[in-house]
């Protein structure tokens, strides 16, 4: 009995033995798991931005599955999508491990992509006009926006926009230009008369008075010619739906004007008030932009740069029209120079007459302000009479202020007085400043009078070229005698507090052809 059991205790321990080998080997080669081999790293677990989306048998395979996920997101969208891929693999050596099915790997990669998804880029197109930059959704809205500018000064609807690759460019780049649309019907091109192409030669080698002249309605009138003043750029480009501008708003902003600051250099003739006319700017508006200017009657000079804002759109158009008009006009101004007179000495000898024309002319703007005229046809009703006036040539001489610093406490003109004897109408400039401040000679000249001069104190008279003449008076102290010759800017006294005086000051004159003037319009 005892024979009975052990043998069947062996046959057990044998059976048990023999399933567990084969369930081992089973499992060894079941799908899905590597067998164990001293290889190295068999076994890999990958990570797409931080997730776990499977484990693998090969390192390279986790590259190759990331290409083909990114592939598949990227397809499904007809724009191009930005994402962010950070693919970790940590590799192992085992007995054995369950790998993923790749189908599996591929679909958690894709996965975790599409929630990685930056933003969509979108192919949209950039113009750009100077430092003006806009970015929009297709092609069709930069023609939109192009024909917006245009149709603001195309009031016959006959110009359109044409968007073309620049042949200067090394990559595409396209430019814009504007084209008559009518062209061909009304064009004003010299044809070969009968006779064939001698006759035309011998045609156009005429005088041109000897050329039968067109009438007035043999003109074609309206816009002739239109294009964009600056070079427009359009290039194509990927970029996200927040940096597009909507086609309306980028409509607004190239035609609305915006206010550029700009330089108007005074020429000769010009006055505040003609100059107001040319940029269509009021006059309170010129002075209150420039610090030179105290009032509308401030005197301006030839030279003299004045600041003006002038409103200009962000794309500027240039065009040509042809207008027939009647006018009432005046005949260019005819200036005699006299070399002995000042430039501020002038006479007219002859008063003008405006005078009566009819005329055809091509009219050039930019944007809505002209800038030239050409008269192609004109007939004379009434001749105009020309202004004719006789003009100084030489440089006057300048003034300079008489003292170092001080404090002006009366200007040119009426004021209130508190000390008895003085003028209630000031004919001079006083500048307030202690006893024994130098005082320099305004301009170079002769000195005229250097003494006693009743109200006024101790006192300095300098006559200088052109008739003009400088005072100076309730000085202290006096440094040059008459007669002697001083430079501009050669100290002549001290100042002081001697004649009708209120305290210590430097009381200071212009007289131009005798006649007191306002010493603050002419002191450099």
């Amino acid at each position: 009995m005892k024979r009975k059991n052990d043998s069947h205790k062996k046959y057990f321990f044998t059976y048990i033995i023999s399933t567990a080998a084969t369930v081992f080997a089973s499992t060894l080669f079941l799908k899905g798991f590597t067998p164990f081999e001293k290889t190295g790293e068999n076994y890999f677990q990958v990570q797409l931005n931080g997730q776990a989306v499977g484990t693998l048998a090969d390192r390279e395979q986790a590259g190759e599955l990331l290409i083909q996920a990114r592939k598949n997101v990227a397809s499904a969208s007809s724009e191009m999508v930005f994402m962010e891929t950070q693919l970790d693999v940590a590799g192992e050596e085992v007995l054995w491990g369950r790998v993923d099915d790749e189908k599996t790997v591929l679909a958690n990669m894709e996965a975790v992509l599409r929630d990685s998804i930056v933003e969509t880029m979108h192919r949209s197109y950039t113009l750009k006009v100077n430092e003006y930059i806009v970015n929009l959704a297709s092609v069709d809205e930069v023609d939109q926006l192009l024909q917006a500018v245009v149709d603001k000064y195309d009031s016959e609807d006959k110009f359109r926009v044409e968007l073309v690759y620049d042949d200067t460019r090394e990559f595409n780049v396209l430019t814009a230009r504007v084209t008559d649309t009518s062209q061909g019907q009304n064009g004003e091109e010299e044809t070969v008369p009968e006779g064939g192409i001698q006759s035309f030669l011998e045609w156009t080698d005429q005088e041109p008075e000897a050329r039968e002249e067109k009438n007035f309605e043999d003109y074609d009138l309206g816009i002739m010619e239109m294009d964009f003043s600056e070079d427009v750029e359009i290039v194509e480009s990927y970029l996200p739906l927040s940096q597009l501008t909507l086609l309306s708003d980028a409509v607004e902003q190239v035609t609305k004007e915006q206010e550029v600051p700009s330089v108007y250099t005074v020429v000769s003739g010009d006055t505040l008030s003609a100059i107001a006319l040319k940029v269509n700017i009021p006059m309170e508006d010129i002075v209150a932009m420039n610090d030179s200017l105290e009032t509308v009657e401030t005197t301006i000079r030839v030279g003299q740069e004045l600041v003006i804002t002038v409103p200009v759109p962000e794309i500027s158009v240039t065009r040509t029209e042809r207008n027939y008009y009647e006018e009432t006009y005046d005949a260019d101004v005819i200036y005699i120079d006299n070399d002995s007179w000042y430039t501020t000495k002038s006479q007219v000898l002859q008063q003008p007459s405006a005078g009566f024309r009819k005329v055809v002319a091509d009219v050039h703007y930019v944007n809505d302000k002209e800038t030239s005229r050409d008269l192609l046809k004109e007939e004379i009703v009434k001749e105009a009479v020309a202004k004719i006036v006789e003009r100084g040539t030489k440089t006057p001489p300048t003034f300079i202020r008489p003292i170092s610093g001080g404090r002006k406490t009366s200007g040119f003109g009426p004021r209130h007085i508190s000390v008895k004897g003085a003028s209630t109408y000031h004919q001079g400039l006083d500048l307030a400043t202690p006893t024994g401040t130098s005082v320099y000679a305004s301009c170079g000249g002769t000195v005229s009078k250097a003494g006693w001069g009743s109200g006024y104190g101790y006192v300095v008279y300098i006559d200088h070229e052109g008739g003009s003449q400088t005072r100076y008076a309730h000085l202290s102290k006096i440094l040059v005698k008459v007669g002697q010759k001083v430079k501009q800017g050669e100290r002549i006294a001290l100042s002081g507090n001697t004649g009708v005086t209120s305290g210590p000051h430097v009381h200071f004159e212009i007289l131009l052809n005798g006649k007191r003037v306002d010493p603050e319009k002419y002191i450099k």
